[in-house]
């Protein structure tokens, strides 16, 4: 499922990235990796505030959408 439908403050493992190899590189940087742990932080209109890797990081839904838990 993507991690846009995770529950707020569920950890949660990252199975795969999709989209483009340039969007996949982008949140590989960021620290979206397989294996990764992910944990949403808060939610407001579909974006996302996550904790992965101990760096909270702000992602847009369209990106939160491609990442799948």
């Amino acid at each position: 499922m993507p991690l846009t439908l995770a529950a707020i403050g569920e950890e949660n493992i990252i199975k795969r990235i999709g989209g483009s190899a340039e969007v996949r590189a982008h949140l590989q940087n960021l620290g979206f990796v397989p294996g990764a742990v992910v944990t949403v932080v808060s939610s407001m209109s579909g974006n996302l505030i996550v904790n992965v890797k101990n760096v909270r990081v702000a992602v847009s839904k369209e990106m939160a959408q491609k990442i799948m838990i």
